[in-house]
C-alpha cells in the first residue's frame, strides 16, 4: 500500500478550479490566456472584538473560536489612538484577523459553502452588490455558531464576522462566474 505524502494531498475546490472553473470561465468570456481567468489570492476573516476591552476571557474566547473556524492563529489587533467617549485606550486589543492562503484557503471556502452557509437561518443566498471596486467580495456573518467546529458550551453568545474573498480579476463578472463555479450561492435575479 502507497503511503499519500503532504505533497500529494490537493483540496477538493482547487482540483475543482483548475479542472473546470478555468476552462469554463475561458470559454464563457473568450479569454485567450488561462491567466486571464480570475485566481482566488487569499480569503481574510476579521473579528471585531469591541467587548473583549473590558472582558480578556471573552476575548480569549473568540480568539480561540476564530483560531478554530480557520485552522490558523488570529492576529490580535490593537487600538491605534485613545477615544474616550468609546473608552478605548491605544493599544488595546480590539479585533482578530486571519488571512487565509493556499490549501487553508480551499479548505475554509470548501467548508463555508457545504456545512456553514447551510446553517443560516433564512438564507436565500448571497448578496450580488457586495463586490468592491477591485472586484473582490466581502459578506458578513452574524453568528459565528454557523460552523460546527465552535463549542457552543464553551462559546454560548453569538458573534459576527467578515470574510473577504481577494481576487486577481478586474471585471465583476468574471470573479462572481468563478465564485459560483466554485459553489458559492448567490442570489437569483427575481423580477416581478
Amino acid at each position: 500500500m502507497a503511503s499519500v505524502s503532504k505533497t500529494d494531498y490537493k483540496p477538493r475546490l482547487e482540483a475543482l478550479y483548475n479542472e473546470v472553473v478555468v476552462p469554463e470561465i475561458k470559454k464563457k468570456f473568450s479569454l485567450q490566456n488561462r491567466w486571464q481567468v480570475p485566481r482566488l489570492m487569499k480569503i481574510v476573516v476579521n473579528m471585531g472584538v469591541g467587548q473583549g476591552k473590558e472582558d480578556i476571557k471573552y476575548f480569549d474566547q473568540m480568539k480561540e473560536d476564530l483560531g478554530v473556524i480557520t485552522g490558523q492563529a488570529p492576529a490580535v489587533r490593537r487600538a491605534k489612538k485613545s477615544i474616550s467617549t468609546f473608552k478605548l485606550r491605544q493599544g488595546q486589543p480590539i479585533g482578530l484577523c486571519v488571512t487565509l492562503r493556499r490549501q487553508r484557503m480551499w479548505e475554509f471556502l470548501d467548508r463555508l459553502h457545504v456545512m456553514a452557509l447551510p446553517r443560516i437561518r433564512d438564507f436565500r443566498g448571497l448578496p450580488l452588490n457586495a463586490f468592491d471596486g477591485q472586484a473582490n467580495y466581502n459578506m458578513g456573518v452574524r453568528e459565528h455558531h454557523i460552523f460546527p467546529e465552535v463549542n457552543l458550551e464553551k462559546s454560548p453568545k453569538a458573534h459576527g464576522m467578515n470574510i473577504s474573498f481577494v481576487t486577481t480579476g478586474a471585471d465583476r463578472a468574471h470573479v462572481r462566474t468563478m465564485l459560483e463555479l466554485l459553489g458559492l450561492p448567490f442570489r437569483k435575479d427575481v423580477k416581478k
